[in-house]
């Protein structure tokens, strides 16, 4: 528990929604449990409700409580699922949620690739790629932020779209660009300055993170991706059998 003290009242309930938010995804309230009220929070937190009220409409939003005013908000404990093994985008994901899905360029640059980005993309050293920096929202609420890396061909496609285009996915398909296979790799991350200040949550707080990298029919490297979600804003479903699996398990 922390948020008293400085900062603008946009500081302070961003705060106590990220706060919220890790206690609800650590089941301190349980799923089906009760939030305290608007009083009991305003207390615990040296708030005004004013700033709980705008903190549990950010909840709200992504799914994790009620919104039922005028009673303890109940924790609903589903974060949205999306299948692990389906190429899907997080546009069409989030369109088949009936979410609306919204999409900011922050920054694109083009620059020479590092040694280990040459190694993930396939590139000769001193090629050059895009590094595009979005963030994702679902019906207007930051979830995530996307850092991804394309080999110059594709980022020069990326360049020319719209910075507030919701999908990339699509226009490059348009363009004779096919995702045919990616790898996920899943893990934790803290939060630093810009995941603080796009997504409205504490320096170093935890944060899922997925890291995607993409090829086309061919195997040929198309992107690869570093996507960090808020915690409770989305789960991954992992089907495997006796048959076959392509899940693997390692040390971070």
């Amino acid at each position: 528990m922390a948020v008293a003290g400085g900062g603008t009242t946009g500081a302070r309930y961003r705060r106590l929604a990220a706060d919220l938010r890790e206690a609800i995804a650590t089941g301190a309230y349980g799923s089906d449990g009760r939030l305290p009220s608007e009083e009991k929070l305003a207390q615990q937190y040296g708030v005004s409700r004013g700033t709980v009220r705008q903190a549990l409409a950010v909840l709200r939003a992504n799914g994790l409580v009620t919104s039922r005013r005028g009673t303890r908000r109940v924790v609903l404990g589903t974060a949205r699922t999306q299948s692990f093994f389906e190429l899907l985008s997080f546009t069409r994901w989030a369109r088949s949620l009936g979410e609306e899905p919204g999409s900011r360029t922050i920054d694109i640059e083009r620059r020479p690739a590092e040694p280990l980005e040459c190694a993930q993309l396939s590139l000769a050293p001193g090629s050059h790629i895009y590094r595009v920096l979005r963030l994702r929202t679902l019906s207007r609420v930051p979830i995530m932020i996307e850092r991804t890396l394309y080999p110059e061909r594709i980022g020069a496609l990326i360049k020319r779209l719209d910075p507030h285009a919701i999908s990339h996915t699509d226009p490059l398909a348009e363009e004779g660009v096919v995702f045919a296979d990616t790898e996920h790799t899943i893990d934790l991350v803290y939060a630093d300055a810009d995941d603080a200040r796009l997504l409205g949550c504490a320096p170093d707080a935890p944060l899922m993170r997925e890291r995607r990298r993409a090829t086309d029919q061919a195997g040929r490297p198309l992107m690869w991706s570093d996507d960090r979600f808020l915690p409770g804003t989305i789960a991954f479903t992992v089907h495997n059998s006796v048959a076959t699996t392509a899940l693997s398990r390692r040390r971070g």
